[in-house]
């Protein structure tokens, strides 16, 4: 199968599954914003942030080492399995004894039976993390795709009707551990990889060089993606945390359409390229197409904030309404950032990798701190966000683009070109929705997406090398034939 093919049937069986589980995700959000408080998401929020530093630590980087590293028997990976797995138990183990010292920090008890309930998703996360990956590595994406989908209904479905039952915060509690559980029991069973007591060191040394980079940057992703709910949970209270993490929830829903799509394909079918200038030139091919998807997207979400809140969590969510409009206008520099992490990886270059992570994470935790210890207030951590990532794209690129032999201006006179046809789309909308300001909410929301599509369709077809008409014509004289 070609490259191109290849990456089709990725993107097509990935959409698939990320798009089907927006939409679960969403009809299951609702319900249960509907029916918790914002402070029992805040609650959960800081468990879950908890959860996925120790999820790191599992992992250590090995995930993309798997898909990356063609040079692994089956003996080296029952090894790797089995470390992967004992490490997990014994983090599981260490972070049900650390309930108490969380519960402390944070003042509120309640997160001693959290977090201790949580700990089986630390374990049951790390013993997925090599059957998961193999999959990946063997391209089997309508397997994945299926799998994921069916989880996510199940587990929504039994998180919606514990809330309705009374259950409370333990919804969403157990909505993690059953989703982690599942996923996890079903690729073990499918990979019949055994495990030992016996690990072999050989074994985990073919990894070692890419995996190491690999966590260092995981770890300064973990730190710079989750700083911000860690310190607003404490300094400024977990209400606060449960409005700023929908806001957050909600802005994420663009990357999860896009780039969640993308990126899972990006390193299984680069990593067969074996020239890394090749691998530069194809991903350009992908940047552009993407620019000019990823910013338009930035000023839909940023228009239909209000809308979007009011209609998925209700009118007691008010206060996301603002941290939303701040946090939407990073949607388009995070959407073509969130590939380039496969494409380093695809280089072999986790070095560079952990180096640009070092400068994302210097940008975004100072930013951070400034803004909760000075202003002490949600929408100064969302500007202090934005502002840390203009500056990580820029240096990013820098790095990425040199790796790969690519001129460094290209990638900016790209998202350059797309900005400046999205602010057309951002004044037409702004004018209209100062016109419908007072309407039904419903009807805003529709307007302006329905503006919104067909500006950014006359745009990038008079701008832009994309035919857009043309492909909707062929798609449809595909579909009569």
């Amino acid at each position: 199968m070609s490259l191109k093919k290849e990456f089709s049937v990725g993107i097509l069986f990935s959409a698939f599954s990320k798009y089907s589980g927006i939409i679960i995700s969403l009809g299951v959000t609702s319900i249960l914003s509907r029916l918790l408080s914002p402070e029992q998401f805040g609650v959960v929020g800081v468990a879950t942030v908890l959860i996925a530093f120790f999820n790191i630590l599992g992992d250590i980087g090995i995930g993309p080492a798997i898909i990356q590293r063609n040079n692994l028997n089956q003996d080296d990976l029952k090894n790797i399995h089995s470390f992967t797995t004992l490490l997990g138990i014994i983090l599981g183990g260490i972070f049900y004894f650390l309930s108490p010292i969380v519960a402390r920090v944070y003042n509120d008890a309640q997160l001693i039976p959290i977090c201790r309930l949580l700990c089986i998703s630390i374990i049951t996360t790390c013993w997925g993390i090599v059957p998961i990956n193999l999959q990946y590595k063997a391209k089997r994406f309508k397997r994945i795709a299926i799998i994921t989908v069916l989880i996510q209904l199940t587990v929504g479905i039994v998180a919606c009707i514990m809330a309705y039952t009374g259950a409370g915060v333990y919804a969403l509690v157990f909505q993690s551990i059953l989703s982690s559980l599942f996923i996890s029991l079903i690729y073990n069973l499918q990979s019949r990889l055994p495990l030992t007591w016996a690990i072999k060191r050989e074994s985990l040394e073919k990894i070692y060089s890419f995996s190491l980079f690999q966590f260092l940057f995981n770890i300064l992703v973990y730190f710079s993606r989750n700083l911000d709910k860690l310190l607003i949970g404490k300094m400024i209270g977990l209400s606060q945390l449960g409005y700023y993490d929908k806001s957050y929830r909600l802005m994420m829903l663009p990357l999860q359409n896009i780039t969640f799509v993308i990126t899972p394909v990006i390193l299984p079918i680069f990593s067969a390229l074996d020239n890394i200038k090749l691998i530069g030139e194809k991903y350009l091919k992908l940047l552009k197409p993407l620019s000019y998807i990823s910013f338009p997207l930035s000023v839909l979400m940023f228009e239909c904030s209000e809308e979007l809140i009011l209609i998925i969590f209700g009118n007691q969510w008010g206060p996301a309404v603002a941290p939303l409009k701040i946090l939407s206008l990073t949607i388009g520099f995070q959407i073509i950032l969130s590939t380039t992490g496969g494409i380093f990886q695809a280089a072999g270059a986790t070095k560079h990798l952990f180096y640009s992570g070092c400068w994302g994470a210097f940008f975004i935790i100072s930013s951070l701190l400034g803004a909760i210890y000075i202003w002490k207030t949600v929408e100064a951590v969302c500007y202090a966000y934005l502002l840390a990532q203009l500056a990580n794209v820029i240096q990013c690129f820098i790095s990425l683009f040199k790796v790969v032999g690519q001129n460094i201006l290209i990638p900016f006179q790209i998202m350059f070109k797309s900005i400046m046809l999205s602010s057309i789309t951002f004044a037409v909308l702004y004018v209209f929705g100062v016109a419908i300001a007072d309407s039904d909410v419903w009807l805003r929301l529709i307007t302006k997406t329905v503006i919104w599509g067909v500006l950014t369709t006359l745009l990038i077809q008079l701008f832009t090398p994309y035919n857009i008409l043309h492909m909707i014509k062929g798609r449809f004289k595909s579909i009569l034939s």
